[in-house]
């Protein structure tokens, strides 16, 4: 199994706009053969003193069957029309892919 952590950094202003998108692509991805999870989530105020909020960052929390589904699902049509979609919205992304160790 294949754990990916996604940090999706949004232009100022452009959240609403990138949620839309989100929302909208959630579903194909999770119809995608090897998706387990596929979980958009933001920051909550917890007040704990290691915590980092930022408002403009959506984090994914994905899990896939394998490292080949995860590669399938990058090149998958509906992924290729986000990225095309959000590419004047997003800032930046950071992409942890992890295994669970024994």
């Amino acid at each position: 199994m294949i754990n990916v952590i996604a940090s999706i950094h949004i232009k100022k202003g452009k959240l609403s706009d990138y949620l839309q998108i989100l929302k909208a692509s959630v579903p194909a991805v999770k119809k995608e053969k090897g998706c387990i999870e596929y979980l958009p989530a933001g920051d909550i105020d917890t007040g704990l003193p290691l915590q980092v909020l930022d408002d403009h960052v959506v984090t994914i929390l994905e899990r896939w069957e394998s490292l080949e589904a995860l590669n399938a699902h990058l090149l998958s049509p509906h992924m290729l029309d986000y990225r095309e979609k959000v590419k004047d919205i997003v800032d930046r992304v950071s992409v942890k892919v992890l295994r669970v160790l024994d």
